[in-house]
């Protein structure tokens, strides 16, 4: 665009320079005119129409270039002023996307003030472990804050069968960003890890004694790690490379903790939804195996009324038929007093044993 500018401020200064120079030669002719009269006047006419063509065709030519000008000062003007419009919005954007930013890392340092606080950390955690038990299983499936008989009291319990399955939500942080952030091979690093280690150990110690088969728990427990990066760690040996034996595998096998992060708690979780559904199958094809038993004794029930009414029909029966044979020998008394017979014919019937034979 400054390219095009610049050689229109050219152009423009040419046909001006021109033009000057056409005045001046015009006016040298005027005074050569006036200083000699007796010149052909034809000569000096003819030169005057032409300087007069000149000058039209030299503004012609100016109006043109002024009005190329103007049309591109206006283009230009245009698309500058649309170029700031786009900066303008372009820097409102960025604008808010720096004040989003400004808000989202004060809310992330928030947060992280608020897990330098163990009890506020604990609090975060009990809330994380509510909100996965709420979103996966039914409220009479599982109690938040249960309390045993000496007053202790767990994160939650898991009901299955009217078993107790205890949870509870454990947040070392603290020795583990130490670890986390301190030079591989340092002895800030293993100092960090020791005594990570420990604190993890100690919180597998404090999860077992929720286990409680006298108060009707379980034999296991859970203990949920609301971290997924701590998790991954002590899955992959991470952390404790220096033990005998895995974390995650010691703390089931010694102690019967299960270590969940909220991802691996969840697989359990829906484990243990198809356990429950499956033993509510089982306790129902129980009731239909008990329903279908009482069934069975109705149904012998009913036989044995059936047997007594054919019973109490063959006799019935056994009745009618000696009825029609004593109106035979009515029959037969009246014959031998009038020697004529009345026509009673016996219209004998079969016993419903009879029936069944055939």
């Amino acid at each position: 665009m400054s390219g095009i500018f610049l050689m229109g401020a050219i152009i423009l200064l040419l046909l001006i320079g021109q033009g000057v120079m056409l005045r001046l030669v015009l006016k040298g002719r005027t005074k050569i005119a006036e200083e000699e009269p007796k010149q052909d006047s034809a000569s000096f006419m003819l030169l005057q129409n032409q300087m007069e063509k000149l000058e039209r065709t030299l503004d012609s030519r100016m109006n043109e270039s002024s009005k190329q000008m103007n049309d591109t000062m206006r283009g230009q003007f245009g698309d500058s002023a649309r170029l700031i419009k786009e900066i303008t919005t372009e820097l409102t954007s960025v604008k808010e996307i720096g004040r989003q930013t400004q808000t989202y890392a004060e809310q992330l340092q928030s947060l992280q003030d608020l897990l330098k606080n163990p009890k506020q950390r604990g609090i975060l955690g009990e809330y994380y472990l509510e909100t996965v038990l709420k979103n996966v299983m039914s409220p009479q499936d599982y109690h938040i804050q249960h309390a045993f008989k000496n007053g202790e009291i767990v994160d939650a319990v898991i009901v299955i069968n009217k078993k107790l399955v205890p949870v509870d939500s454990k947040f070392s942080l603290d020795n583990y960003n130490r670890f986390v952030s301190a030079h591989v091979g340092s002895p800030e690093r293993v100092a960090a890890e020791k005594a990570f280690v420990a604190d993890l150990k100690l919180r597998i110690a404090e999860t077992a004694k929720y286990i409680r088969p006298e108060e009707g728990t379980m034999d296991f427990a859970f203990m949920f790690i609301p971290s997924e990066g701590i998790y991954y760690d002590l899955l992959t040996n991470q952390v404790g490379v220096a033990e005998e034996e895995n974390l995650i595998q010691r703390a089931a096998g010694k102690y019967k903790v299960i270590i969940v992060s909220p991802t691996s708690f969840l697989a359990y979780l829906q484990t243990v939804m198809q356990g429950l559904k499956a033993m509510e199958i089982e306790q129902r094809a129980g009731e239909i195996q008990k329903h279908v038993g009482e069934l069975g004794k109705h149904i012998g029930s009913y036989e044995d009324y059936y047997k007594k009414l054919g019973n109490a029909l063959g006799t019935t029966v056994s009745h009618y038929n000696s009825g029609y044979k004593e109106l035979g020998k009515i029959e037969k008394d009246v014959y031998r007093i009038t020697e004529s017979k009345i026509g009673i014919e016996a219209e004998l019937l079969e016993k419903p044993g009879a029936l069944e034979l055939e």
